[in-house]
This record gives C-alpha cells, structure tokens and sequence, in this order.
C-alpha cells in the first residue's frame, strides 16, 4: 500500500483546508522569494500525497453532470437566512482537531487578507472583497467533500489542458472519455465569454451567486474566479474569453497576490476591527441574505 492511500482521508483527504492554499504558495512563490519558472515542476514533485490525493479526487468527480447537479442543489439559495457577519462566525466553527499548529481563525484569515488591501490603499469594495472572498468554504459545514469546495477551478465540457495541476488525473474523470468534450471549445464556441463557460463546482461560485446582486463586477469576478489558476495564472482558455472577461481578469490578477501571500503568524485584533468591517459590510449588503 502506498502512501497516499495509507495515510489520507478517502473523503477529506487535506489536514485542514489551509493545506490546498500551502499548496498553491509552493506553486506559484512569489516573486521575491527568487525561486524560478521551473517551480511549478518541481511542486509536482514535492507535493504530499495528501495533496495529490485531493486532486486525484478532484480531477476523478468534477464533471460537467456534477456541476451541474450541484448548482440545482445549492443556487436556490435555501441552505440559510444569515448575514455576512454570521457567516463569517459560521465559517469560523470550521475548525481540524488534526491539525493542533493551526491556531488561527477563519475570521482572523480573512481579516488579514482584508487589511493587507486596505494598507495598500486600494477601493472599499476591494477591501471587502478580500474579507468574504472565502466565505462559499461554508459548503465544507453543508457536508460537502473538500474536493468539492477548494481546489483549482476548471472548465468542464471541454477538453481539459495539462496545464491544471496533476492533469494526468484526468484519466479517471468519464469526461475524458466523452466526444463531445475533447476539443479546446467542447460544447461552446470560441470567445463565447466565461459566463457561457461551466467551471467545476466550489466555494468561489456558491459565493459569487450568493453576492452577486450587491458587488461591483470586478469585485464579482475576483470572488468567482480567484481559484481559476488555468485561466489568470497559466492564461490556458484565453480561447474562451471575451474582451470583457480579459479586462476584468487584470482585477483578477491583481487580487491574487494579496489571496495567495497575505496570511501570517501574527494575529489580527478582530475586536478592535469589527466595527470597521461590520460599517464596511453594511455600505454594501443588506442585514440578511440568502445562502
């Protein structure tokens, strides 16, 4: 028996959510760390084999039929009457007992990602953006599978691109084996626009639903896409955008950074923040929204 298979939740395979994140850090370092290009490679050589179980995973059960099952269950939005701030603490109950290192909150994660925006002085909906950007991870308290929350985002209905982690996981996926899926379009057309485009199911897509009526469109496309590594990183289904898409991806772009790089050891003071974040969530939402 191998070591993936002896050691990794068949289910939930990741010690903690945070693992997929590492992940992406080991993957895509930023740029002052001077590590090269090649990183990418070598990550998929160095990776736990808890991680590539995840994706194994992942790349298996994201079709295009159980993307679409998933949005008939979730996009009524009847799971739950909450506001932004109850869902944070909801988020926050998410908690490993197998990962006793990981002292930091939920809330304390996304208000360190918030405040590197708001030092660097960028707009008040990006600054909220990067607050509730997670907040869809609340699919993992609804019993969803963590492949099913987390993960690289990807199109589904057409053919899958080696550049999406651990592509050769895709094997396992009956998508592979569909016709009408195994050209770069699939069943779309060329410049059809990503809002035309299936990608497989997660927190980014929950959130965005759930959001959508009270955002600017480039905070909607940061919390939709940041997770679409094959798309703003690898810049692999250009062939499927549209010039608006290209133009609101550079808010896109601009958002990874502060996704990828911002957490740290110190820890926010989330009473002395509060009041800021509850006014600054106010501007934009209503008490209560449908999830």
């Amino acid at each position: 028996m191998d070591d993936s298979s002896s050691t990794v939740d068949s289910a939930d395979p990741l010690g903690h959510l945070d693992d997929w994140e590492e992940s992406l850090q080991a993957r895509y370092p930023a740029a002052e760390s001077g590590k090269a290009k090649e990183a990418f490679r070598d990550y998929r050589a160095e990776a736990r084999p808890s991680v590539k179980e995840f994706y194994r995973l992942n790349h298996r059960y994201q079709t295009l039929d159980f993307v679409r099952e998933k949005k008939r269950e979730y996009l009524p939005l009847r799971k739950r009457r909450m506001s932004i701030w109850e869902a944070m603490e909801f988020l926050n109950t998410l908690v490993d007992d197998s990962d006793p290192d990981t002292d930091l909150g939920q809330i304390e994660h996304l208000m360190q990602t918030a405040e590197a925006i708001r030092r660097d002085g960028h707009p008040r909906w990006f600054i909220l953006t990067g607050l509730i950007h997670d907040l869809g991870k609340i699919l993992c308290l609804f019993g969803e599978p963590q492949w099913a929350v987390v993960g690289d985002t990807f199109p589904v209905g057409c053919a899958f691109t080696d550049r999406i982690v651990f592509p050769e996981f895709f094997a396992e996926n009956p998508d592979s084996s569909n016709p009408a899926y195994q050209s770069a379009v699939g069943i779309y057309t060329a410049g059809c626009g990503l809002n035309q485009v299936q990608l497989s199911w997660g927190h980014d897509e929950y959130l965005y639903q759930v959001v959508r009526p009270y955002l600017p469109e480039p905070a909607l496309y940061m919390i939709r896409y940041h997770s679409f590594y094959a798309g703003h990183k690898e810049r692999a289904y250009d062939h499927l955008m549209n010039e608006h898409d290209r133009e609101m991806f550079r808010w896109v772009r601009a958002f990874n950074p502060y996704d990828l790089y911002s957490k740290a050891a110190a820890r926010p003071d989330v009473a002395a923040l509060r009041t800021f974040y509850e006014e600054l969530i106010a501007e934009f939402f209503p008490p209560v929204l449908d999830w």
